[in-house]
């Protein structure tokens, strides 16, 4: 079998991740995306990209690091303003307040982390006319998406340390899996992979074993078995969505638990990084019946810090820390760097590819767009999209990209 038929293959495969019900091709309903995968398949590439983006409108929604979501004609912030977390919904074409709601979650970061704010930095998720959000604290929380009535809440900063103890506090992003809301919740040494009901928000099942990373789960099916995949404090693992029974696992600690880059399947591995530590893939096969996992490359060279990378054509395409930021690709089939960019590129990107390109938002507010191709990097167009740090993910739907800056967001149009 040709190198290039398995590279298809793994194009292919990235469209079965998820069991989370479909989303209009231009909605962006959760963490990177409808898929969870950081493809933007709803947005129109142009044939060329213009000299200058055009600022539809920007409205003031808070401070906070959570991505924009959009269904249909309508966008979710999720921010907070003073001592409350707000969630609130604007009108795509122009940004006037749907309606919005709040709740009181007073936080102290530690004095360390104080320049990354006060959160939120979960990005919600959409799902059967519900709105989860989860707060920088733990609070989850269910909203009715037509009228924003609160339909049920769980505090979880209650139940668990103080929650300064998560140094840069809760970031993982919720994930619907059927009728059940996965999230993990908690603090370092003291938190559980949960499983919510839609519905009511009661716990279905929890994996206490250890406290949250800041890496995200995704849903995939490796060696015939569904299961989550993700990285706790201290590890890569594989998970029941079922029962929440520990699969299997791989020990992953970073310097201050920093385990944050979301795993990326490719065909049938999975791709782990983090910083200070070799990106490298996994088979998950079974050895008397037991899903275990089995290193199938590691690359040394590309080490990823908080820049979750993105998987186009059977290629690997990121943000390296490596002399402050450098942009790569490399064969998810062996682990072989094929390029990188000259460095200085950026303390972190968010990337999404559309088409046949990536859209890379770097924290200084720099949106560059280079080609998605193996052999070189060529850079496409490159804008400057807000006037302070742009932590939080962008989303890209129809010809519109949407960037949240500290406090503002902001709708950019390539027309």
């Amino acid at each position: 079998m040709s190198r290039a038929f398995l590279h298809v293959i793994l194009g292919l495969c990235l469209g079965w991740l998820l069991g989370i019900g479909p989303a209009q091709a231009a909605d962006w309903t959760q963490w990177r995306g409808p898929n969870r995968d950081g493809h933007a398949d709803g947005f129109l590439v142009p044939g060329v990209w213009p000299a200058k983006l055009k600022q539809l409108w920007k409205v003031e929604v808070g401070e906070g690091h959570a991505s924009p979501i959009v269904v249909g004609d309508r966008v979710f912030a999720f921010s907070r303003e003073g001592d409350k977390e707000v969630v609130r919904v604007m009108n795509l074409s122009d940004g006037k307040e749907q309606w919005s709601q709040s709740y009181t979650a007073p936080y102290s970061p530690s004095p360390y982390a104080a320049s990354h704010g006060k959160g939120p930095k979960s990005t919600p998720v959409v799902a059967e006319g519900r709105l989860i959000t989860v707060g920088i604290s733990s609070i989850v929380s269910c909203w009715d998406t037509a009228s924003g009535r609160l339909l049920w809440q769980q505090d979880f900063s209650k139940k668990f340390k103080e929650p300064s103890s998560l140094f840069y506090g809760m970031a993982v992003s919720p994930l619907v899996v059927g009728k059940r809301v996965v999230a993990h919740v908690g603090v370092s040494g003291d938190g559980a992979l949960v499983a919510l009901d839609l519905d009511a928000g009661k716990v279905h099942w929890k994996w206490d074993a250890e406290g949250p990373g800041y890496a995200s789960p995704i849903l995939a099916t490796l060696g015939g078995t569904r299961q989550l995949l993700t990285q706790s404090q201290a590890a890569c693992i594989g998970v029941s969505p079922d029962d929440g029974q520990l699969l299997w696992s791989i020990p992953f600690k970073t310097e201050y638990d920093q385990d944050i880059i979301t795993p990326v399947k490719a065909g049938n591995t999975v791709i782990f990084a983090g910083l200070a530590k070799p990106t490298a893939a996994y088979s998950v096969g079974k050895i008397d019946g037991k899903p275990t996992p089995e290193q199938v490359w590691s690359n040394k060279d590309l080490s990823l810090y908080m820049s979750s990378p993105v998987l186009v054509d059977g290629y690997l395409y990121g943000l390296a820390n490596r002399s402050k930021g450098q942009f790569f690709c490399l064969d998810a089939l062996t682990g072989k760097t094929m390029w990188t960019s000259e460095g200085r590129m950026g303390e972190n990107a968010a990337l999404l590819a559309a088409g046949k390109v990536l859209l890379a938002l770097t924290t200084d507010s720099q949106l560059t767009v280079f080609k998605a191709d193996p052999v070189r990097f060529t850079q496409v167009a490159s804008y400057k999209v807000a006037d302070t740090a742009t932590w939080a993910h962008h989303a890209a739907v129809g010809n519109e990209i949407l960037i949240k800056d500290k406090r503002s967001l902001a709708v950019w149009t390539t027309d």
